[in-house]
């Protein structure tokens, strides 16, 4: 296996991995604010305990859409394919002059093995003009402008 396909491997389980412990907070969080639901039921009486509620409900409901969204990236996850790739898709790990990108989820920029990838999902603005892309093409996103010089 190419180097490239290594990092991209281990690239899918660093994103596993941290949209994990995304989750896990999301689980801890929604028992936390049921809990407390469940509390100010037990304390509170008029406006006060339907303005509270509210707001607690109002926690959960977010809560939920974002565990939603996080088993969403999950699923997106485990689509990719470590294989060699000559063109920008799900699962492209695309060099340009100026930053790696990785088509996966929505992660943003991070930090991994002494690099900077930004992982950027296909439907985003940047991954759409990924998304289709070979290399020595040049794209302009936000002004600035860049040439694909690798794609694994």
């Amino acid at each position: 296996m190419n180097e490239g396909l290594i990092i991209k491997e281990k690239l899918i389980q660093y994103i596993a991995d941290t949209t994990n412990k995304k989750l896990d907070q999301i689980d801890i969080a929604l028992v936390q604010a049921r809990e407390s639901s469940n509390d100010d039921t037990k304390s509170s009486a008029g406006d006060k305990y339907e303005t509270s509620r509210e707001m607690i409900q109002q926690d959960i409901t977010r809560l939920q859409k974002q565990r939603v969204e996080a088993l969403k990236e999950l699923e997106i996850i485990e689509k990719i394919e470590v294989v060699p790739m000559t063109v920008g898709r799900l699962g492209a790990l695309i060099t340009t002059d100026r930053l790696i990108y990785f088509l996966a989820t929505s992660l943003g920029q991070i930090e991994f093995e002494g690099k900077r990838y930004a992982v950027v999902s296909s439907h985003s603005p940047i991954g759409k003009y990924l998304t289709g892309i070979e290399i020595g093409q040049a794209f302009e996103f936000n002004g600035s402008k860049q040439v694909v010089r690798d794609i694994v």
